[in-house]
Formats: structure tokens, sequence, C-alpha cells
């Protein structure tokens, strides 16, 4: 409340005022909208996430440097390319599995293309694991190898992990080392981060410069947003 008690104004009082609307026309104008609403209720989650959509983007311009930098070596495609694709995954997600073949396919058209992957291990300890180790094989140049190694293996079981390690032809105990530091931990901690500002809630998730996708869109919706205007990042 004001000094003198009254409501202060919000945005709305002044455009109401601007347009020259007195009291009875506002009063007629808030019943009418209200009633749509009512008759029209299906608008409501359309209305909520175009409100997601525009606080994502807020966030996103927040953090976009670091988000669009990737952890030295987890980059798939062309790591100098200048249209960038963001992809948060988790090796425990099956809809991630399903996304493996339409990056791949992306990455296939685009020789401009890099998918900058953010380990965002949400579903189980042993995923937790799995990320760690595909961080560790990024120290030793086959973050790539071990990726679709590990995507290929199944689930992210402590036996998984050490076969997609072998099929990467990782330095096993150079990698359990690695994979152990509190670097990847810290990477780890802040791809959480990123996806707590972006709003996301599970994988798979995805970032372009004009904007941001959840869940196995596929192939077409990744590249529809990938040529939205605006959409070469660099970095």
């Amino acid at each position: 409340m004001t000094a003198n008690g009254a409501e202060p104004k919000s945005d709305a009082d002044d455009a109401v005022e601007a347009a020259g609307f007195d009291t009875k026309e506002r009063a007629a104008i808030e019943a009418l909208v209200r009633s749509y609403i009512l008759e029209h209720p299906e608008i409501l989650p359309e209305a909520i996430e175009r409100l997601r959509e525009k606080e994502s983007l807020a966030a996103m311009d927040a953090i976009r440097e670091d988000l669009f930098t990737p952890y030295p070596g987890a980059v798939l495609g062309n790591p100098r390319g200048e249209t960038v694709l963001v992809e948060f995954s988790d090796y425990a997600c099956g809809y991630c599995r399903r996304s493996v073949e339409a990056v791949e396919k992306l990455i296939a058209e685009d020789p401009d293309l890099k998918v900058v992957i953010r380990e965002f291990p949400i579903l189980s300890d042993d995923s937790v694991t799995a990320a760690k180790w595909a961080l560790a094989a990024a120290h030793q140049g086959k973050y790539e190898a071990f990726h679709h190694a590990m995507y290929a293996a199944g689930r992210p079981t402590l036996a998984n992990i050490e076969k997609a390690a072998k099929a990467a032809g990782l330095d096993v105990e150079m990698a359990r080392k690695a994979a152990a530091s509190p670097a990847i931990a810290a990477e780890i901690s802040a791809n959480r981060a990123f996806a707590n500002q972006l709003q996301f809630g599970g994988t798979p998730a995805w970032v372009t410069a004009s904007g941001t996708l959840e869940g196995a869109v596929g192939e077409d919706a990744l590249r529809k947003a990938l040529n939205e205007p605006g959409s070469a990042q660099g970095g």
C-alpha cells in the first residue's frame, strides 16, 4: 500500500488510464476476459508454456556464454562449428538413446554443427557414474566414442560402463581417476544449475541460440530450431 493507504497502481491500471477507459468499461472488459477464460480453459496450458519459454529465454541470456562453451572435449560434430546445439542428456534415459540417431543425422547434414553435450544424470546413481566416465573419456579425446558405446551398451550398469570404456579404447585406470576428480564433479553440478535456471525437469532437453525444447522431439523439430534466425552462436 502507498503512504496514504491506497493500493499502488499496477501496469494494468496505467494501461487502462492510457486507453481512456472508465471504471465501468474496465469492469466490463475484465468480466469479458474472465468469461472467455472460463469458457476456453484449454488456453491456460498454452499460456503457461509461453510464460515458461519467456522465462527460459531470459535465463538463457544470462548464462549463454557458459552454456554454449563445452566441457573440454565433450562435444560432437564440429568442435569449431558456428551453429550450436546443446543437449542435456542422461545415459539411463531411453528418450536420449532414441535421440542419438536424430543428432547424428543433423551432424551428417551440417559440417558446421557443434553439439555440446551437458551431462545431466538424474535417473540413477549409475547414470551419474556413466556421466563421470563420459567426461573422463573427454580427457583422453575419446568422448564421442564412449558416448556412442555407452548408449549401445544399454542401461548404465557398472558392467556396461566398463564395457563401453573398453569399446571406446580408454585407458581404464586413467579414466577411473579422472571420473573421481573434483573437476568432473563440478561440471555435473554446473550442468544441474544450468538445467534449473532453464527450468528443465527431464531429459533430453535442448538449447539453440534461438530457444529451448524438451523431450525426444525428433530431427525435424531440432532442424527447425537450428534454422531459426540467430541460431549461429559460435563459441
